[in-house]
């Protein structure tokens, strides 16, 4: 099975990508293991983390299997290969760099990039995004995605991304987003393994009802 194949098969599981920004290579493991017990199968540690390549390697062997991670805060092309290299599956960005696209396609990894407006988004597409992802979405809106619906291609996969809450998911699911991510709502620096738990199991149930 490809990377993307494996993608397809865990954003059908559980469309919520968990953003562990602040992670440590020290913590990767218990946060991982709350997370994938949780249901989550899609993790990214951002590049601006501690040691973020060594968290990916980490966690990319302990969930073999279980859950894709990768990196988020992806700006440069030179970074998509080197998350390549640390066993990353999930390139994910803030913007919308079609260098950054390419270089994601080109070694086969799955291209979540972030955009705005209708404009960032047909380029993304056209540049071979897998999905894209709305960022950030505390300053969009669901009526903002039902706008750009009128124009995506069908079968376009949004991701909203920035503040989400489990109550603010129907809201957004109402409006076509197709999966979400979370970042300081369910992870911050230091933050325990156990509450992580607790409030990843909160927004996989909040997603499973909103379906």
């Amino acid at each position: 099975m490809t990377i993307l194949e494996r993608f397809e098969a865990a954003f059908a599981t559980c469309p919520l990508v968990a953003i562990l920004r602040g992670l440590t290579p020290e913590e990767a493991p218990a946060v991982g293991d709350a997370l994938v017990d949780a249901g989550f199968t899609l993790i990214e540690v951002p590049l601006n983390s501690p040691d973020p390549l060594r968290s990916i390697a980490r966690l990319a062997d302990r969930l073999a299997g279980r859950a894709l991670v990768g990196a988020g805060t992806v700006l440069e092309p030179a970074q998509v290969a080197a998350v390549g290299d640390a066993g990353g599956s999930l390139i994910v960005s803030p913007n919308t760099d079609a260098a950054v696209i390419g270089a994601t396609c080109s070694r086969g990894l799955v291209s979540l990039p972030g955009y705005q407006t209708p404009t960032e988004a047909f380029t993304a597409l056209a540049a071979g995004a897998t999905a894209l992802k709305l960022f950030p979405a505390d300053v969009a809106s669901p009526a903002a995605l039902r706008a750009h619906r009128a124009v995506l291609p069908s079968g376009t996969r949004v991701l909203a991304v920035g503040g989400v809450t489990p109550e603010g998911i129907a809201a957004w699911r109402a409006a076509s987003a197709d999966g979400f991510g979370l970042g300081s709502n369910l992870y911050r620096p230091g933050k325990p393994a156990a509450d992580v738990a607790r409030d990843a199991a909160a927004f996989v149930e909040a997603v499973r009802r909103s379906t």
